[in-house]
């Protein structure tokens, strides 16, 4: 899995999840091999029509997000 199918899943995670669209996603680290790890991003994100800026870390296993930790920036 590369890195952009992992954004994907996460972009997708966060649309279900918590209905938020995603504006704009940087990774900062990707330590996910074979599809489990962790994810780190910086990203934007539009939620009842308002931007809000976040640094969040998406954990993988086999493939699939497992549990998100953010923090506002």
């Amino acid at each position: 899995m590369n890195e952009a199918e992992l954004k994907q899943k996460a972009i997708a995670y966060l649309k279900s999840h918590y209905s938020e669209d995603t504006v704009r996603m940087d990774v900062r680290k990707n330590s996910v091999t074979d599809g489990s790890g962790e994810l780190h991003v910086d990203c934007t994100v539009l939620i009842s029509g308002r931007e809000s800026d976040w640094t969040k870390w998406f954990t993988f296993s086999k493939g699939e997000v497992t549990r998100m930790r953010w923090q506002m920036r």
